[in-house]
């Protein structure tokens, strides 16, 4: 037999074995009822099948079914601006203390601050220091000033020599826990790097547990968080966010929460006068003024939505959300009018208040 018939022998058979070998696969896919298997041949020899790698701790038992990375890769480090308020301690102070209502809130940051002070005037002379963790947990209702507190709070710390930037990082559970297998995990440490010189702030961080369903990883952002809080102690404090029954349950989820997280500061809700005076505050900031009777009516709505409050009461947010839907009414009215003089442009008027849905502001 000549080298051309060896050739032709060997095309041959290797014609029938792949013939074989795609029957053989077509006969798999009607039995499995899958999607055609050959492309999933294809890609496992030419290597275009994303590779997952394993970032993630174990996992409890029964505790979630995984799914795996597309392999896509969105978590591209992104370098943060810094944020931070260019103030002195002294400036940052006394806008705590500018702040409408907050009474309890302010002694215990400036307890804080004082026991900051000290500490660090201890180790500057050389005497024995205290371990103290100062991650905090803040409880509350919404708009009740958490985050303004916590951002006041960074720049504190960094005047007092505890942080080196002072910035605050804000995320919710979107940012931290990911949808596949090895992606929560370095999720996490993006935020944290982020973060690293200021304050990590996680409002509803409650959410991060609340799902024990098949497919969520949220238990896996919290250990990837507290080993995170352990590697960057010395420039990193992190700020937990939600309402009190709910951030109970967080803390007791996870024993190395409850041992990091041991000073609380709780933010009650604002008082129907605090409302009033917040709602004020906004019409200064951006030009506009109520008349006699308007105020008189903006008090009682405030008073009516205080008293008809329910847990999830948004406090300064609605008090916002009056604020706002007031421009659009005026601006409604003003717009029909032939002339339009600078008072009228800065007054909100009686007749404006009438047209507000006090239902819509209770959603």
């Amino acid at each position: 037999m000549n080298r051309m018939d060896d050739k032709n022998n060997y095309l041959n058979r290797r014609n029938k074995y792949n013939e074989e070998l795609n029957d053989l696969l077509d006969q798999m896919d009607n039995i499995l009822k899958r999607n055609p298997l050959r492309g999933v041949y294809d890609d496992l020899f030419s290597n275009r099948l994303p590779i997952v790698e394993d970032f993630t701790p174990p996992y409890r038992q029964n505790e979630q079914n995984a799914q795996f990375d597309p392999g896509e890769n969105p978590f591209v480090s992104e370098e943060v601006e810094d944020t931070a308020p260019n103030k002195s301690l002294d400036e940052l102070m006394e806008e705590l203390n500018s702040l409408v209502g907050l009474k309890k809130v302010k002694e215990d940051v400036k307890s804080l601050a004082n026991v900051v002070k000290i500490m660090k005037m201890r180790k500057e002379r050389g005497l024995p220091e205290v371990e103290m963790s100062l991650h905090l947990v803040f409880t509350g209702n919404p708009g009740t000033g958490k985050t303004t507190v916590a951002r006041l709070l960074a720049g504190i710390y960094r005047e007092l020599g505890v942080l080196s930037k002072g910035h605050l990082v804000e995320v919710d559970r979107s940012k931290l826990v990911a949808k596949y297998v090895g992606q929560t995990a370095p999720q996490v440490m993006e935020v944290v790097n982020q973060a690293l010189g200021g304050v990590l702030f996680i409002d509803e961080a409650y959410s991060l547990v609340s799902r024990r369903g098949e497919n969520d990883f949220g238990y896996e952002a919290v250990d990837t968080l507290i080993k995170a809080m352990e590697d960057h102690r010395d420039d990193l404090i992190v700020i937990v966010a939600g309402y009190p029954d709910k951030m109970e349950e967080f803390l007791n989820s996870n024993p190395g929460l409850q041992s990091r997280f041991n000073k609380y500061i709780n933010f009650d809700d604002y008082t129907p006068e605090e409302l009033l005076d917040i709602f004020r505050g906004m019409c200064r900031k951006n030009g506009y003024k109520l008349t006699e009777n308007a105020e008189e009516k903006v008090k009682q709505m405030l008073e009516f939505l205080h008293e008809t409050r329910s847990d999830s009461f948004a406090n300064a947010r609605t008090v916002r959300n009056l604020f706002e839907k007031l421009l659009t009414i005026q601006a409604g009215r003003l717009a029909e009018l032939e002339s339009v003089s600078d008072e009228d442009l800065s007054t909100i008027t009686e007749e404006d208040l009438d047209k507000i849905d006090l239902g819509e502001l209770m959603r």
